[in-house]
């Protein structure tokens, strides 16, 4: 069995954004940069269902865990 790999439009599209290039880059620019004692799950501007999504795939290290990281990397940037 192999692991799941997700991208960025998949996790976009699950955290229930656009998630065309044009719209994440849009979403970047506009929440860059993330305060860096704020963790990814805690930013204002996440539901309590997304920032709950966020928070758990990093805890449990799941399979959507690695493009989560590339989001935090990229509103920090």
């Amino acid at each position: 069995m192999y692991p799941q790999t997700h991208d960025l439009a998949s996790l976009f599209k699950q955290l229930g954004l656009a998630h065309d290039e044009a719209a994440i880059e849009r979403f970047v620019e506009q929440h860059s940069p993330l305060a860096e004692n704020c963790k990814l799950a805690d930013a204002p501007f996440w539901d309590k269902a997304q920032s709950a999504f966020l928070r758990e795939e990093i805890r449990e290290d799941a399979d959507w865990a690695e493009v989560v990281d590339q989001l935090n990397l990229m509103l920090r940037g």
